[in-house]
């Protein structure tokens, strides 16, 4: 097919996801049509390299050989079936693989070793919620109905998930629509709520947290939060300690932890799940993105044996988890997760990520001198850049100067690709990529900031 025809069929038929579409009709989108290692090539036969991950799916690269022969052996046996009321191979034994994993790496609460399928990190979100508060009301106890979380925290864009979200400009105009939820300051250290600076503050934070579960307790079914970087609400690393008091707050007033690891699972944070840095075992724990290697959608929704029990029971006792998608659990994904998991134990890709990791610290340090850099943060091979107009006084730039667009935008000329979060360059590479491509992604970067800024 021709450039030229699939740009108009683009244009006439696709609605694209968080993209202003009377700017993108404007514009000329890139066509991929390739993925090799840590690039992507489009359809004039220009190589990217691959900075996000393809919005932070990809950990071993693309067109994997393993995976692709996984999913290749798979389709020529079965390529669906349903989990309700039947199983398939390859999702038992992800199941187990899954289940000794967070045993093996959250060793310090019940594991969690119960799997519940779905096909998005939104719908394992909405039923971690369905579940933490069924797991209430099957012992009897009605009056939890309400959730703690996060300012500035993004869990998914189903209603369910928009309601314990709290980035403004994504979830302003569906208030009405939404269930109530409580929203506890964001640890975001940049920009305190508070007004205060880490660490002298003492992490005022979560003592803002534990002032809203103690008020509330009796009627908060469970705090959800994205374990030590919020994402979606701009890269917002956590200071030290907020995770595991977090845990301890939980423990306190009885209420569940769910961990939202849709994005910082998988190696992203230097360990195979970020709650592992301070020690914390979630109630309940999200995966997806990276589990498949971005080749099938795929998700999970894990639980320890205490909350599972608690929907055993007589069928006329209504204890049943009354809630499947009609993928859950497909044979397919299942078997590109199954290699996915295989890859990490057999290329070692956790204990190879320190020199990348220490790479990545020592040019964003070099980045962070810029003028219009306001704040650096990473953890683990998770990196935001967040530019200002100002930098004493931290003034943002303007939302209609589009600023990191701009930056992005040149910096997909000189061949790398990124997407930005409104003003905060996203880095969040492949982990199989090499020192020489991450450190060619930062001076890239570094040189593109420096040439918008100064316009």
């Amino acid at each position: 097919m021709d450039k030229k025809t699939l740009i108009e069929w683009d244009k006439k038929y696709i609605w694209h996801p968080f993209t202003q579409m009377k700017q993108w009709l404007t514009e000329e989108p890139a066509i991929f049509i390739e993925g090799r290692d840590c690039f992507l090539k489009d359809i004039d036969g220009k190589w990217y390299l691959d900075g996000v991950s393809s919005l932070w799916v990809n950990i071993h690269g693309h067109r994997r050989a393993e995976i692709d022969e996984a999913v290749k052996a798979q389709i020529d046996k079965l390529a669906h079936s349903t989990l309700l009321g039947a199983c398939n191979e390859p999702s038992i034994v992800l199941a187990k693989n899954l289940a000794e994993m967070l045993s093996n790496s959250l060793p310090w609460g019940e594991p969690l070793t119960k799997i519940f399928y779905s096909d998005n990190g939104s719908t394992a979100v909405e039923i971690a919620l369905k579940i933490a508060y069924q797991y209430w009301i099957n012992q009897g106890i009605k009056k939890k109905n309400t959730f703690v979380s996060l300012k500035e925290g993004y869990h998914g864009d189903t209603i369910g998930a928009v309601s314990v979200g709290g980035v403004e400009l994504f979830h302003e105009v569906y208030k009405p629509l939404l269930s109530k939820s409580i929203q506890a300051p964001s640890p975001y250290c940049y920009r305190c709520e508070l007004k205060l600076n880490f660490p002298s503050c003492g992490v005022a934070c979560l003592s803002e947290m534990e002032k809203i579960i103690r008020q509330n307790h009796e009627r908060v079914v469970a705090v959800i939060v994205e374990p030590l970087v919020q994402c979606a609400g701009g890269i917002i690393v956590w200071p030290p300690g907020y995770l595991k008091g977090l845990r301890e707050l939980c423990n306190k007033y009885e209420v569940l932890l769910i961990a939202d690891e849709v994005a910082t699972g998988f190696g992203r944070t230097g360990r195979m799940f970020a709650c592992e840095h301070e020690e914390v075992t979630p109630d309940i724990v999200c995966l997806s993105k990276g589990i498949t290697n971005g080749y099938m959608p795929l998700a999970v929704t894990a639980v320890n044996e205490k909350i599972f029990n608690a929907f055993l029971g007589e069928i006329e006792e209504r204890k049943t988890f009354y809630h499947g998608h009609s993928y859950t659990g497909n044979p397919l994904a299942c078997a590109a997760a199954i290699a996915s998991l295989e890859i990490f134990k057999k290329d070692r890709t956790l204990e190879n990520l320190p020199p990348k990791i220490e790479l990545l610290k020592n040019k964003l340090l070099e980045i962070a001198e810029l003028s219009h850099v306001g704040d650096v943060r990473q953890k683990g091979m998770i990196a935001g850049i967040e530019l200002v107009r100002d930098k004493k006084t931290r003034e943002p730039f303007s939302w209609k100067e589009q600023t990191g667009w701009k930056v992005v935008k040149l910096a997909r000329k000189y061949g790398v690709w990124l997407r930005p979060l409104g003003d905060v360059i996203v880095i969040m590479p492949p982990l199989v990529i090499s020192e020489e491509n991450l450190e060619r992604l930062l001076e890239v970067v570094k040189d593109c900031i420096i040439r918008i800024s100064s316009d």
